[in-house]
């Protein structure tokens, strides 16, 4: 045997099998007997110089080298030749090659001599033989993988499938073989796989779940004890004594009381203390065995409880941990793929969140940071990569569930466990942490969280700030340019409140305002722009004459003269009450789904961001059809559908692949979630590409795309348009200004908050304020940082003779001097100054009919 291997017999079978197995469709295929006969005759003819050197070290490195690194080989074994495959098990080919690669210098050799490509061929036969087996994939195989593999990845060479940019060279046999190795190293991540290596946690869990359901918490409902004990003893007799339960019971207790009273020595020697006795004794044992077995799984628990990392069971269920991290890192264009299969089974994610709970409050945050104080900036403790494949997997898993799934099923996880998850940013404000690999990972999923906060509420109020630092004095360090305060205002916002960086935001226009000369403190007189818009022409006049300006004109001043239906010029100067009408007026119409001008803002692509989640603003219907599709029960490959769509584009229909050769694949249940993100992401994204593309630009244009990081998406619609909640009319009445012999307690006064408050639904309240300050939303942090302040005037002179706070108006105001009551009197406004202009009148119901319909008419300085 050793004289074949001399002769060169494992490289001539290595040529055969990889001209013959490297390829899209296999040589040894089943329609031929003669060509499965040959690959099995092959296998057997490699194995038998091991089998007769009883599988020698110098033997099995070349078996390696020449045999497990052809690409998909235990593939093609285990389709083509089952008799091979059990031999391979049979003689546990598989434990026999960890134990070589366990040795430093075979290891060596065998990945220098195969270097990348085939490297990940061995890999992935490793890991289909070891799934065949039921043995653990040694994280020592992939820590090489990772070694010999990773480093020579380079963005100027060449690309691989499964590696992403590599330096050295892929043969297209090898990229024929590519999908079968790929689905070699999907058993990797399979249920089966997760399993057999979480198995020590799972077994865990089970016992902790057993012992919780044999030991349920004591029912605090006295009431209901007392009832249930009372309908016992109405419900009268449910037993017979004649029954065969009765005499079955019965007899029994007649032979255990005969034997007593038989064995009353025994009996005695108990009673009495005697604990030398045979019965003593025999009864003792089994109780120290059942006392050592309780003490040992209680200790077992403990040690996770008190976040003991060196336990069994913590080291059984962190290394798995480290081979996901460490594939994921090395496999990067299966990374989708692998979170995937971790996340979308019912397995992995719920032991794992069992084993970060037990490691005590905050998710074992005490533990973390002892690990990190010992060696700070260093996340080698498995530990982290626990964490960190935790977060992965579950940003991966959350980003994809709709608001049923979440809210309403707690699908995989309660809503109490978001919560408690979202409590992880207390282990980012120590540097250490800060500098830290998991960091990216835990902050990813937070981001997701927080996202799903701000658009539909799970937390309590503030759950999400710094407990234990000071908004201010926080902001003062930002402010100083400290590291720490920068890097998490640039990672972490939401730790801080919303008011805070709405502050910082607006600290940053004016800055920049100033250093472009357009505040009155930088320049004389600011520069501006005027614009002419004619009320029925608002967007086709604005676009004609805004379109013109440069990038700087529209940071700049833009003053609005409206012209009415007449053509005339409208009364009033813009001094920014104006221009807020005509933007909000414009936003509204340009928006407009009937004028299909932007279909929809659209959004970047973001970690944090699934096109599903504001799909139903943009196509409700599609929406609606993907999640039925999503929830489907039954078989969807019986809806018919396939990875594409069709598209009528003036009369002329289009098909879109959402992948390549879509329309050839079947949408099946296994594959249905993957389809249902593709759809809503091209409705999303790529169908309004050209349009969302300028509109960012734009954008982008006027705001520093730097300042909106510390703002999530709900926050900057809240920052853009305003606050959605109802107008608060005590802040607001606690912020108003009076003139012209108005105070807070004069009864008109009286009488107008007692008619917003009362009288006035929503959407009227909203066009009171839209009247007088031409926004129908309140201010974003209340009506105290308002500029100029809400104010409210008496008015006693006719509207084209009033000019501001006159004497007369002051005096009849004051003295509440008039002849009769103005009942043709409407009241107006000046949007500019924020000024409500009223009129005295001397009924509560001429008030309410007049402002009604005041801010019903659309118009501010023309009313009379």
């Amino acid at each position: 045997m050793g004289d074949l291997n001399t002769r060169g017999l494992y490289p001539i079978l290595q040529g055969l099998l990889t001209r013959g197995l490297s390829r899209t469709k296999c040589a040894f295929n089943q329609t031929s007997l003669s060509a499965m006969t040959s690959l099995s005759a092959m296998v057997t003819i490699a194995l038998r110089p091991l089998i007769a050197a009883n599988f020698s070290d110098n033997l099995l490195t070349v078996f390696v080298l020449n045999i497990m690194s052809v690409p998909a080989v235990i593939h093609h074994v285990s389709n083509l030749s089952q008799e091979c495959l059990t031999l391979l098990v049979t003689h546990r080919l598989f434990k026999r090659s960890l134990d070589l690669l366990s040795n430093e210098q075979s290891t060596r050799i065998i990945f220098n001599t195969l270097e990348g490509n085939y490297a990940l061929c061995l890999l992935a036969n490793m890991v289909h033989l070891g799934f065949v087996e039921l043995e653990t994939v040694v994280i020592r195989l992939l820590e090489n993988c990772k070694k010999y593999v990773q480093n020579k990845k380079s963005s100027l060479t060449h690309w691989h499938p499964v590696l992403g940019w590599f330096s050295q060279k892929t043969d297209p046999s090898l990229h024929a073989s590519m999908p079968f190795v790929v689905k070699q190293l999907q058993l990797l991540w399979s249920e089966k796989m997760i399993r057999l290596m979480f198995a020590d946690l799972l077994n865990y869990i089970e016992i902790d779940t057993e012992k919780a359901s044999k030991n349920p918490s004591p029912s605090k409902n006295i009431i209901k004890k007392a009832l249930d004990k009372a309908s016992t003893k109405s419900s009268g007799s449910k037993i017979k004594l004649d029954s065969s339960v009765s005499t079955s019971t019965c007899l029994p207790c007649v032979l255990y009381q005969r034997t007593i009273n038989t064995l009353s020595q025994l009996r005695m020697d108990i009673l009495g203390g005697k604990l030398d006795s045979s019965v003593s004794t025999s009864t003792c044992l089994p109780c120290v065995l059942y006392q050592r077995t309780i003490n040992t799984l209680s200790q077992l628990r403990m040690d996770i409880l008190g976040g003991k990392l060196d336990s069994s069971v913590s080291t059984s269920t962190c290394l798995p941990c480290v081979l996901y991290q460490r594939t994921i890192n090395t496999l990067s264009q299966l990374r989708m793929d692998i979170l995937g299969g971790l996340s979308y089974n019912d397995v992995l994610l719920p032991i794992l969140w069992k084993f970060l709970v037990d490691l005590g409050p905050n998710c074992g945050l005490k533990s973390f940071l002892e690990l990190l104080s010992q060696a700070p900036n260093s996340t080698i403790h498995p530990v982290f990569s626990l964490l960190t494949v935790f977060c992965d997997a579950a940003s991966h898993f959350i980003i994809t569930l709709d608001d049923i799934e979440m809210y309403e099923q707690g699908r995989l996880f309660k809503l109490e466990d978001y919560v408690k998850i979202s409590e992880l940013p207390e282990l980012f404000y120590t540097t250490a942490a800060l500098m830290s690999d998991v960091f990216g990972s835990t902050r990813g999923l937070l981001n997701i969280l927080y996202e799903r906060d701000c658009r539909r509420s799970y937390t309590p109020p503030n759950h999400w700030l710094i407990r234990d630092v000071k908004p201010s004095v926080f902001m003062a360090e930002l402010e100083k340019g400290k590291k720490p305060a920068v890097f998490l205002m640039q990672r972490l916002p939401h730790i801080i409140p919303f008011s805070e960086r709405v502050k910082l935001f607006r600290r940053h226009v004016n800055k920049e305002k100033e250093a472009m000369g357009f505040t009155e403190s930088a320049c004389t007189s600011p520069q501006s722009t005027l614009i002419s818009v004619h009320r029925s022409r608002i967007v086709e006049d604005g676009y004609r004459q805004l379109a013109q300006l440069p990038t700087k004109s529209m940071k700049g001043l833009i003053r609005v003269k409206f012209i009415n239906e007449q053509g005339l010029d409208e009364a009033g100067i813009d001094q920014d009450g104006v221009f807020k009408e005509f933007l909000e007026e414009t936003i509204s119409r340009v928006f407009d789904p009937s004028l299909n001008l932007f279909k929809m803002l659209g959004h970047q692509q973001s970690a944090t961001y699934s096109s599903l989640d504001e799909l139903p603003s943009l196509d409700p219907e599609l929406a609606k059809n993907l999640s039925y599709v999503k929830h489907y029960d039954g078989d969807v490959d019986d809806l018919g559908l396939t990875f594409s769509l069709d598209e009528d584009i003036m009369g002329r229909v289009e098909t879109h692949e959402l992948v390549p050769g879509g329309k050839a694949i079947p949408v099946t249940n296994e594959n249905k979630i993957r389809y249902v993100h593709l759809m809503a992401h091209f409705r999303m994204y790529k169908q309004i590409k050209d349009q969302t593309q300028a509109f960012i630009r734009g954008f982008k244009g006027v705001i520093n795309s730097d300042w909106l990081l510390i703002l999530s998406a709900p926050e900057l619609q809240k920052l853009i348009s305003g606050d959605n909640a109802e107008l608060d009319i005590q802040d607001l009445r606690r912020n108003t200004q009076y003139y012209g012999g108005y105070h807070n307690n004069h009864k008109v006064i009286n009488w107008m908050w007692d008619i917003l408050g009362k009288d006035f639904n929503r959407e009227e309240k909203g066009l009171f304020l839209k009247f007088v300050t031409s926004c129908s939303k309140p201010p974003l942090l209340g009506f105290s940082n308002l500029e100029p302040p809400f104010s409210v005037r008496c008015v006693e002179v006719s509207d084209d003779q009033d000019t501001g706070d006159t004497v007369g108006s002051v005096l009849k105001g004051f003295f509440n001097i008039r002849k009769r009551d103005p009942v043709g009197r409407l009241p107006t406004s000046s949007t500019c100054f924020n000024l409500l202009k009223l009129p005295n009148y001397q009924k509560k119901s001429t008030l309410r009919e007049k402002l009604r319909y005041a801010i019903s008419s659309n118009t501010g300085f023309e009313l009379s």
